[in-house]
């Protein structure tokens, strides 16, 4: 049974408009070649109430959950105190997230730095060789910042943490059809080969040198093989751009 994932994106920013939401796509594109399935994308606001009742829901629903945003020593960053309200547990201050702090802020150091090493009581601490400064996982929550570059700089955790959890095999082919020449075909194929997850995504433009890209995933190979096999004999002579 492939393992199912959440992710909670928190912050007024992305819900205003003010700033252009980025992790997702990192998110999505690492957990599918872990072969983990992102199932559900949920935007909220930073107010705890809320994210405590989207992180219950998901966390009791899925095998994990990655949070993106609220973390932070500003007054609306509330992650941390709303992941442990989820598991009704206290926030403490981490020993060596405050150590990690000390020695790099120096004499620089404030109080306000110093609530980056607030955590929930009884959280995991994870870090690899590249990343000193820890991850906080909450039972099946993982909490990452929402700015992007420090996002993908500290995603490759998941890496870590998901070694092993299998993967998906894929094969996608460029045409040169509108979806309606196509429906009856991805009808037929999306019956033939059930254990398969068939895509079609028209390009609209006049830029591309196709119209339609149709996309083929699964977990046994000799499927998404065959799928494909039968894609390509069903695609109208000429009109099969190129495949992947």
């Amino acid at each position: 049974m492939a393992l199912t994932a959440a992710a909670l994106i928190i912050g007024n920013e992305i819900l205003t408009g003010k700033v252009v939401e980025q992790n997702v796509f990192v998110m999505a594109r690492e957990l599918f070649a872990l072969g983990v399935e992102l199932r559900r994308i949920i935007v909220c606001p930073d107010e705890v109430p809320m994210i405590v009742r989207d992180l219950r829901d998901l966390a009791s629903s899925h095998d994990l959950v990655i949070t993106s945003g609220g973390v932070g020593p500003t007054h609306d960053d509330v992650t941390i105190k709303a992941v442990a309200a989820a598991f009704d547990v206290p926030v403490v201050r981490a020993e060596v997230y405050e150590s990690l702090l000390r020695a790099h802020h120096g004499e620089r150091l404030t109080d306000m730095h110093l609530r980056m090493a607030d955590v929930p009581q009884g959280c995991r601490l994870v870090t690899t060789s590249d990343m000193k400064w820890p991850t906080v996982v909450m039972r099946n929550v993982y909490v990452f910042p929402g700015v992007p570059q420090i996002f993908r700089h500290k995603f490759p955790v998941m890496r870590e943490e998901l070694k092993g959890t299998g993967r998906f095999h894929s094969r996608a082919l460029y045409v040169g059809l509108d979806e309606p020449a196509l429906a009856l075909l991805l009808d037929q194929v999306s019956v033939a080969f059930p254990e398969v997850s068939v895509g079609s995504y028209l390009y609209w433009g006049d830029d591309a040198d196709y119209r339609t890209k149709l996309t083929i995933d699964g977990r046994a190979q000799d499927a998404v093989e065959r799928c494909f096999e039968a894609l390509v004999a069903g695609i109208a002579p000429g009109m099969l751009v190129r495949v992947e």
